[in-house]
């Protein structure tokens, strides 16, 4: 039974694979902006940083990486399906740059970020040192000030397939699996043929 349940959840990857829906394509329609790869698109923002506001901004980005959820070692941030995030500041503190990855379609990312309540406050605050930035009173206001700042990656790539969804699956498996490893009955029990790929995988 857990091994057909296994195998039920891989199959659409790999049917996308054979398709080869990994293939890297610019997002289009509901899709949005940006690259996809599979499920996942990525999505660049480049910002001006209004004059004398570097120190500030950099302040600001200071706390983000200080709150829970964006420290190093948290993986809790409150959009779901994000890969990963990150803001850069260059030439000399007067651009900005926000780059990330999402599962899913745009719109549906830019719902879940509008009304994610913290990360929309934190947004707040590091955007209001930008230009063009008049705060987001609603969801087509984001939208607006986003679309203006994003501009489509002229290659994406990625090194591992899978939802932010997916692989938190896997790694809760992994997880599970060691636990079993380390039983003191499972050396009789895992000596099915059955489960050998399952071992030799387990012993990389």
């Amino acid at each position: 039974m857990y091994g057909a349940g296994i195998l039920a959840d891989c199959e659409p990857a790999l049917i996308g694979a054979q398709r080869g829906e990994g293939m890297a394509t610019t997002a289009t329609g509901a899709s949005g902006p940006g690259r996809t790869v599979g499920p996942t698109s990525e999505f660049s923002l480049f910002f001006r940083v209004k004059p004398g506001d570097g120190e500030p901004l950099r302040a600001a980005l200071g706390d983000l990486q200080d709150t829970p959820g964006y420290r190093p070692g948290d993986y809790g941030m409150a959009v779901s399906t994000i890969h990963e995030a990150r803001f850069v500041l260059f030439d000399d503190d007067t651009r900005l740059a926000f780059i990330t990855s999402f599962d899913g379609s745009w719109d549906a990312y830019m719902e879940d970020f509008f009304t994610s309540g913290p990360t929309l406050e934190l947004f707040d605050v590091v955007f209001r040192h930008t230009e063009g930035y008049d705060g987001l009173p609603d969801l087509a206001a984001l939208k607006g000030f986003i679309l203006d700042a994003q501009e489509t990656a002229g290659a994406y790539a990625r090194n591992y397939g899978g939802t932010v969804k997916e692989v938190r699956k896997a790694q809760r498996v992994n997880a599970a699996f060691q636990q079993v490893l380390d039983h003191p009955g499972a050396g009789e029990a895992l000596q099915h043929p059955a489960l050998k790929p399952l071992l030799d995988e387990a012993a990389d």
